[in-house]
C-alpha cells in the first residue's frame, strides 16, 4: 500500500504531466473559432476604430493582407503610427491609413466623419472596436458615463455621421464589437449616467448591452439597403482593455495562458467583415464565428427602440 508521502509524491509529478500532455488541447479550445474566408478586399475601403493595439490592430493587419484600405481612427496618434508603420511593413499594403478619433469626445467625432466624408467616396466595412473597460467614475467632454459615452453613444455617432456614404457603397457592413459581458447588463433609464449609483464593472455590462440592443435596431431599420449591422463577442482577450484596474490586470497576467491572445480574439470580427456567408445576415450576434446566445434583454425590441430615442436625445441628432 501506497503511503501519504507516496501518494502526494505521485499526485505531484501526474498534475503538471497532466498539463503538459493537454496544453495543446487547452490552448486550441482556449483560441476558438477562426475566420475561415479568403475573401480579398482590393477597392474596399474599411474603419477601425481603436486599431492601435490588441484586436483592433490585428483585424487592421488582416484586412490590410486582404488589400482594403485601411483606415485606422484612434485617440493615440503616435501609438496608431507605429501600429500603422508595422502593419505597412508587414503586408506591403501602403493603404494603411491613421485618422485622429476621440470617441469621449463628440466634437471630435464630427472632425474625423467630415474630413472622412471630404476625402473618401467611399466606406465598405466599419468596425466599431474601441471600447473602455473598469473605468473608474469619470464622464466624457459632453458630460456622458465614460463607458456608455465611448462604447455606445460615441460609435453611435459615428455610425450616424458615416451611413449615407456606407448606403451609397453597398454591399456594406457594420461590425460592432460587444461582449459577453451583455449578460450582466441592464439600460438603467432612471440613471444611464451612473451619477446615483456606479459599479464600473456593470457599467461596462451596461454599455456593452446597449452595443447589443443598438445593433439590433439599426439593422431592423436598415433592411432593404444592403447594409447589414452585426454584433460580436470577442472572447476573453489578453489585451490592454483591462489596464484601469490592478486586479483584472494581475490576473490577467497570471492566467493569460487560458486568454485568446490579440489574433486569435479578432478573428469574429474579421469574420463579420469579410465572410461570404454573412453578406446578407443582419442583426445576429456572434462569438467564435459563429451565432451566439443573445441575453432575454439583448432582444427586447421596446428597450432597444427607446434606447435608440434617448440616444439620439443625448447627442442632439435626428435619427429616423
Amino acid at each position: 500500500m501506497l503511503s501519504c508521502w507516496e501518494a502526494a509524491l505521485g499526485a505531484a509529478v501526474s498534475v503538471p504531466v497532466f498539463l503538459f500532455v493537454a496544453a495543446p488541447y487547452i490552448r486550441r479550445y482556449v483560441a476558438g473559432g477562426r475566420c475561415k474566408s479568403t475573401a480579398r478586399l482590393e477597392g474596399k475601403v474599411v474603419i477601425i476604430t481603436g486599431a492601435n493595439t490588441g484586436i483592433g490592430k490585428e483585424t487592421a493587419r488582416d484586412l490590410a493582407k486582404r488589400g482594403a484600405r485601411v483606415i485606422i481612427a484612434c485617440r493615440d496618434t503616435a501609438k496608431a503610427e507605429a501600429a500603422a508603420n508595422e502593419i505597412r511593413a508587414e503586408t506591403g499594403n501602403q493603404q494603411v491609413i491613421v485618422k485622429k478619433l476621440d470617441l469621449a469626445d463628440t466634437k471630435s467625432i464630427r472632425e474625423f466623419a467630415e474630413r472622412f466624408l471630404a476625402e473618401e467616396k467611399e466606406l465598405h466595412i466599419l468596425i466599431n472596436n474601441a471600447g473602455v473597460m473598469l473605468c473608474p467614475y469619470s464622464k466624457t467632454a459632453d458630460g456622458f458615463e465614460m463607458h456608455l459615452g465611448v462604447n455606445h453613444l460615441g460609435h453611435f455617432l459615428l455610425t450616424f455621421l458615416l451611413l449615407e456614404r456606407l448606403k451609397q457603397s453597398a454591399p456594406a457592413r457594420i461590425v460592432n464589437v460587444s461582449s459577453l459581458a451583455h449578460h450582466g447588463g441592464r439600460i438603467r433609464f432612471h440613471d444611464l449616467h451612473g451619477e446615483k449609483s456606479y459599479n464600473r464593472g456593470l457599467a461596462y455590462c451596461h454599455s456593452k448591452l446597449a452595443n447589443v440592443l443598438f445593433t439590433r435596431e439599426l439593422a431592423r431599420r436598415l433592411q432593404g439597403t444592403k447594409v447589414t449591422a452585426n454584433a460580436l463577442h470577442p472572447g476573453s482577450v489578453s489585451s490592454e482593455l483591462v489596464r484601469h484596474s490592478f486586479v483584472m490586470t494581475w490576473l490577467w497576467k497570471i492566467f493569460s495562458f487560458f486568454l485568446k491572445t490579440p489574433c486569435e480574439g479578432a478573428q469574429t470580427s474579421i469574420y463579420c467583415a469579410v465572410a461570404e456567408e454573412l453578406e446578407s445576415v443582419t442583426g445576429q450576434y456572434f462569438s467564435d464565428c459563429q451565432p451566439a446566445y443573445v441575453s432575454p434583454h439583448g432582444r427586447d425590441d421596446e428597450t432597444a427602440k427607446k434606447l435608440w430615442r434617448v440616444s439620439c436625445e443625448l447627442l442632439g441628432i435626428q435619427w429616423d
